[in-house]
């Protein structure tokens, strides 16, 4: 199993540019919590899910309108690689690495 706990220096690109967040992870077997802070807002994820080496979890953000993403990161190391799903707007690539 990966080890995910800690946080998460990501970016993700969007049609507005890029947006940086700092990702918070406590996992516990197979679920964690865990938060968002960044140019999206700051919010907290209550409930995800972890599958191998791979956490999925929504959330939902108001700005620049109000979105619920679909959200899937793979941990390799101290790299994280995934996408964010926003609806009709489609995908989008997120990376990042262990702050």
């Amino acid at each position: 199993m990966a080890d995910f706990d800690g946080k998460w220096n990501c970016k993700i690109e969007t049609p507005v540019g890029e947006q940086a967040f700092v990702l918070t992870v406590t996992s516990e077997g197979d679920r964690f919590t865990g938060s968002v802070v960044g140019d999206v807002g700051s919010m907290d994820i209550p409930e995800g899910s972890v599958d191998g080496g791979t956490l999925n979890w929504t959330m939902q953000i108001s700005k620049p309108m109000p979105l619920t993403l679909t959200c899937q990161a793979t941990i390799s190391g101290d790299a994280l690689a995934g996408k964010f799903k926003a609806g009709i707007f489609g995908s989008f690539a997120v990376s990042g690495s262990r702050a």
